[in-house]
């Protein structure tokens, strides 16, 4: 299956989102902290990167301009508990493939990862 980072500055989140898409045979890594998660974006790459918008240093808007400068084909889906057109936009504008709204509905997360990864 396909290998995907989740970076969230809750780690219960990130951890919820791991169990739901390794239950579907993804090899799934979980970060709380955006520089490691950039680093390992740029040293080992992965199939899609799952970025919470709220950060603790950076928006996840932020982390993704800089993961797409190391992986331009990197495919992401955005998650937020605080939806607005605007910051939809410029995810999109970025690279995003899709955007989730918080709380994580596990059917709506499942599906737009096979979505997103051509599956």
């Amino acid at each position: 299956m396909s290998d995907i980072i989740v970076l969230d500055d809750v780690i219960d989140a990130g951890v919820l989102v791991k169990r739901i898409l390794e239950r579907q045979g993804h090899h799934v890594t979980a970060f709380t902290d955006e520089e490691e998660a950039i680093a390992h974006i740029r040293d080992k790459g992965a199939d899609l990167a799952i970025l919470d918008i709220k950060l603790r240093r950076m928006t996840g808007v932020e982390v993704l301009e800089e993961m797409k400068k190391h992986r331009p084909d990197l495919r992401v889906i955005m998650l937020t508990g605080y939806p607005t057109l605007e910051t939809a936009r410029e995810s999109l504008r970025l690279g995003a493939n899709e955007y989730c709204v918080k709380p994580i509905d596990k059917d709506e997360l499942e599906s737009k990862v096979r979505e997103v990864l051509g599956a």
